[in-house]
Formats: C-alpha cells, sequence, structure tokens
C-alpha cells in the first residue's frame, strides 16, 4: 500500500517533532535556581514594592527573603545585594561579567545618549573615557596643583558663614556653593555663574547658582528615579510619570550652558599664543582633537564626560557634609571630642589644610560613620550582566540589572555592632582598617571594581577638609528652642539621597577673628 503525504501532513509532523523536541529538551535540562524574592504581579512585576524610599523597601524585603534575592520590574529581572559578601561578589569576584550599565531613558535623554561615565555601557568607549579621568584628569599631580583653588574657595565660604554669624543660615545653600565654586573652576577654570540674575557677574556668566543647583538637583533626582517605561518598554510612548519630558527640558538646559562652556575655551585657545594652565575642560578638547584615539571624542562626548565631573564633584561632597553635620549636632559629644582633637593637633591660630587631614583620624572617624548610615548612593548605580552567571549558588542570566543596596550594607548586624547607632568610635577601634576607596565591602561610598567612582580622592579631599574646618572654626548651634531631637532625619531619593529637610543653623566664630 502506498502511503502520500501531503504539505499539510507533512507539516503537521515536523511541528510534532519538534514540540515533542523542546519539551524532552526541557525536561531533562537540569533545572537553575534563581534568587528568592516576592511574587511579581502580571505587567508591573514588583515595582508597586517600591515606594518614595526604594533603598528602605528592598532593605526590608532582604529580611524576608536574604541578602541576594531578585525582583521583577516589569518584565525584566533585577537583583539586589544587600550585604557585604554579596556585593564583593558582583563588584570583584565576578566584575567582568557586571561591569555594564542597563540602557535607561536617563542614560539616554539627560547624559548625551549614554556619553558620561555614569551611564556609558562597558565597552571600548568607557575605558577609554576613564583612562583619561584616571590618568589625567584625577592624577596627583593635577590634584595639587589645584589646590589652591579648593583653599581660596573654602576661605570664602567660611567668610560668607562668619558675616552671617549670629543669624540662622541655612547649611546646605552655603555648602552647595562652595563646592559648585571650587568644583566649576577646577573643571571650567572659570565659574560661568552670578549671584542672581541682576548681577551683571564674570564675562561669561550665563546663569546663576540658583539655576544650576535647580539643574543639579533635577539631574541627580531624574537619575534615581524607576522610570516605568524602562522596565515596560511597550508603555514607555505613555511618560504618564512625565519623567521623560522633565529629562528632555533639562538636556536643553545643559546642553546650552555645555555650548557656551566649550565656545568659549575654544576661543580661548585660539587666541592664546602661549601656553596657558590647562582645566579638565581643555584636556577633553585635546583629546577630542587627537585623531589617534581609538574611539572618538564627539562633542556629545566633551558634554556628557563634563557633566558627570560638575555633578559628581559638587553634589556628593555637599551631601556627605550635610548628613555628617546632622548627625554630630544630634550627640554634642561628638563634637567636643572632635574639637579637642583639633586644637591639639591644628591649634587655634591657624585653618586645616589638606596636609593636616591625615593627624586627624577622630574626623576621619565621623565622615565614615556618616557614610555608613547616609551613603553617597543608596543604591549605587545600577550595573547589568553581560553574561550568564553563577552567584552563591544562583543563575544570574544575561541581561539582568543588578542594585548594591548599600544603605542595608551600612546597616548589616553581621558586620556593625548596633548598626542604628551613630559612633565614630568603632572606626578607630574594631573597624580601624576599613578605607573608602572600595577595598573594604562593607563600605563603599564610592563603589567598587571597574565602575567605582575615579574622582573618589578628590572627594574625599573636599568631605575632610570642609568638615574639619566648620568643626575648627565655629560654634555650631540650633535656632531658637530647637532640640538635637528635633533633627529631621528623613530622607529625599535620587541618584544621591539628601536629607528632606534642609537645616537652618546658628554659626559663631570660636578662633581668633582675624581669621576669618
Amino acid at each position: 500500500m502506498e502511503i502520500t503525504w501531503d504539505i499539510s501532513t507533512v507539516t503537521l509532523l515536523a511541528a510534532a517533532v519538534i514540540i515533542i523536541s523542546k519539551l524532552t529538551t526541557d525536561y531533562l535540562r537540569p533545572k537553575r535556581k534563581s534568587p528568592p524574592g516576592p511574587k511579581p504581579w502580571p505587567i508591573i512585576g514588583n515595582l508597586n514594592l517600591l515606594g518614595n524610599t526604594p533603598h528602605q523597601a528592598l532593605h526590608q524585603l532582604s529580611r524576608t527573603y536574604g541578602t541576594i534575592m531578585q525582583l521583577k520590574f516589569g518584565s525584566f529581572p533585577v537583583v539586589i545585594a544587600s550585604s557585604p559578601e554579596m556585593a564583593k561578589q558582583f563588584l570583584k569576584t565576578y566584575d567582568h561579567v557586571f561591569c555594564s550599565r542597563p540602557a535607561t531613558a536617563a542614560g539616554k535623554y539627560t547624559s548625551y545618549n549614554y556619553s558620561d561615565m555614569t551611564w556609558a555601557p562597558y565597552g571600548p568607549y568607557w575605558r577609554q573615557a576613564r583612562r583619561i579621568y584616571v590618568n589625567e584628569i584625577f592624577n596627583a599631580r593635577r590634584l595639587g596643583s589645584s589646590e589652591y583653588i579648593r583653599v581660596e574657595e573654602r576661605r570664602a565660604f567660611i567668610s560668607r558663614l562668619f558675616a552671617a554669624s549670629g543669624k540662622p543660615v541655612v547649611l546646605k545653600e552655603h555648602l552647595s556653593h562652595y563646592t559648585l565654586s571650587s568644583i566649576s573652576r577646577m573643571v571650567m577654570g572659570n565659574k560661568y555663574f552670578t549671584q542672581s540674575e541682576s548681577d551683571s557677574g564674570d564675562q561669561g556668566s550665563i546663569i546663576t547658582f540658583k539655576e544650576f543647583h535647580a539643574m543639579m538637583d533635577e539631574w541627580f533626582l531624574l537619575n534615581g528615579v524607576f522610570n516605568t517605561g524602562d522596565w515596560i518598554p511597550w508603555l514607555s510612548f505613555l511618560d504618564f510619570q512625565g519623567y521623560v519630558k522633565r529629562m528632555k527640558a533639562l538636556y536643553k538646559k545643559w546642553d546650552r550652558f555645555h555650548n557656551h562652556v566649550i565656545s568659549d575655551h575654544k576661543s580661548r585657545r585660539q587666541q592664546s599664543e602661549e601656553s596657558f594652565d590647562k582645566d579638565m575642560v581643555d584636556v577633553l578638547l585635546q583629546h577630542a582633537e587627537d585623531p589617534n584615539l581609538e574611539i572618538r571624542l564627539t562633542s556629545d562626548c566633551v558634554k556628557g564626560l563634563m557633566q558627570d565631573l560638575l555633578n559628581g564633584g559638587t553634589d556628593t561632597s555637599a551631601t556627605t557634609v550635610e548628613w555628617a553635620i546632622h548627625e554630630v549636632l544630634r550627640q554634642p559629644r561628638i563634637i567636643e571630642k572632635a574639637r579637642k582633637e583639633l586644637d591639639r593637633v591644628i591649634g587655634r591660630e591657624k585653618w586645616v589644610e589638606e596636609e593636616d587631614l591625615s593627624k586627624l583620624p577622630y574626623i576621619d572617624a565621623i565622615i565614615k560613620e556618616s557614610l555608613r548610615l547616609h551613603p553617597l548612593a543608596t543604591l549605587l548605580a545600577p550595573h547589568f550582566s553581560i553574561e550568564d552567571c553563577e552567584v552563591s549558588g544562583y543563575h544570574i542570566p544575561r541581561g539582568t540589572t543588578i542594585l548594591i543596596n548599600t544603605w542595608s550594607i551600612g546597616r548589616d548586624p553581621n558586620s556593625w555592632d548596633e548598626p542604628e547607632e551613630f559612633r565614630p568610635e568603632r572606626f578607630l577601634l574594631e573597624k580601624s582598617d576599613i578605607d573608602l576607596a572600595g577595598r573594604s565591602f562593607e563600605l563603599l561610598p564610592f563603589g567598587s571594581g571597574r565602575r567605582k567612582c575615579p574622582g573618589y580622592s578628590l572627594g574625599t579631599k573636599m568631605i575632610r577638609s570642609t568638615l574639619a574646618n566648620l568643626l575648627h572654626g565655629f560654634d555650631i548651634k540650633l535656632p531658637g528652642d530647637m532640640k538635637p531631637e528635633d533633627i529631621c532625619m528623613e530622607e529625599l531619593y535620587g541618584l544621591t539621597t539628601h536629607p528632606k529637610v534642609p537645616l537652618a543653623l546658628v554659626m559663631d566664630p570660636r578662633l581668633p577673628l582675624h581669621l576669618y
């Protein structure tokens, strides 16, 4: 009997073979174990669990599911590391796997299409940019040669506080003014800012301090938000949170500023027949003209890298000092102990200079303790896996976003005694070997591994010298009948997390008046 096969029969048989083969393969393939975590909802996954302070919400979840857990944001897997051991796995042991960044709207719209160091994916461009940062912008010689700028701006900062003696001042505003003045001179050679719209300012100034700070605050907020469109792409066109609209508006403001600064620098270089001191923007522009560079630096690349230098150096230093002042005012004994060290080592006839910082271990301990409880980034900028990996017995597939919860790490009871207590003495005793350079995974204010902040050495110089001189030069008091327990310690979440309520303080001089 002859069997005839028509096309439909053959198609059905082929489909059956494929289905049976796939089912058999799936059945025989060993099951891969994913990290534990809460059950996701349809469409939104676990986005509903984050709230206004995602780091705190994730901290609470880690108490239930452990120090490595997996959530779904939309349909995308997100793994959270909440202990030093887990952070070490992602940032050191398997750093080569988790060294990239996810593609977010913030990186696209506020960072020149991923052209800055924060959001650039791992690859030749990012490696080249990091080499420029480490070897030419943040090297010891350049930081040493710019110390006079930091000294001049710090003295101007102290003079402004002295002029307001006896009256409540909002410390955040003065700190931001000081750090922006310092960083802008180091990065751009000029401040490019006016005090107010009516102030003629320096030649070339196109924006007020207030406007620029608003731009920076908006950048840090938008780069830290969980934008629904990043996780549910088919809903991105709706932009129902309004974040993308704000990102595009912010981009226009930044671009206008950057174009002005770059145009001014190019004009100065063309007009100058003699050599001149190159600032950080000059270094970037010089590389942009280098035909032998592996990856050409476009105008957007220069802008993105310049923006990183301004934002990173300004916001992080001011915020760290602000948190430290909040904490020490709640415990006057800490201020007294710090002043005894300052009076003994520095004396009352001079200010603290950068060369003195290594001789002030208690000041250093205060800063470390503040960074433990109030890390610069409560969730480090997200990492992204570029290949499959097994971490602590769990399968982490390619394309997974990794969040390192430094807020949780700083409260890990297995690493810290009385973790909720602000106790700087721990860094003089049992934790004296912990540093800020990313080698100690219990404390990661600047990250670790390939993605560690390349400007951490400048940041630590500014933080230490600022706090030391504030405590040395001023008797800092709360206004009116305000008590230490009235200080608000709530957080305003973003890529960096600020005190929710800026603190007004009375700053009275405690050194001889001729020093001010």
